[in-house]
């Protein structure tokens, strides 16, 4: 199955630079562990936020959850989920 993620990123001003720098290379390795799986399929950037765009492709609901709280910012992020499905006029 198809999901949208948009992520906003909601570190906290005060937390420790170590801290987040730990979080943020965590969080990268484990989103290019995915990635390489299939899983997490693109990954886009929204210019001026720390914010992200991202389509995995899942088995289900529970599997989309699963990753999303694994990911070490999880704590830290406002996600919404959008379920796809493929459009008729796509080639």
């Amino acid at each position: 199955m198809l999901y949208m993620a948009e992520m906003q990123v909601n570190l906290p001003p005060d937390m420790p630079a170590d801290v987040a720098a730990k979080l943020k290379a965590d969080e990268k390795a484990l989103a290019q562990k995915l990635q390489h799986e299939g899983k997490w399929q693109h990954l886009w950037r929204v210019a001026g936020r720390y914010a992200n765009v991202s389509i995995f492709d899942v088995a289900d609901h529970d599997e989309l959850h699963n990753i999303l709280s694994s990911l070490p910012l999880f704590p830290y992020m406002d996600v919404r989920v959008t379920a796809l499905a493929r459009h008729p006029s796509a080639i």
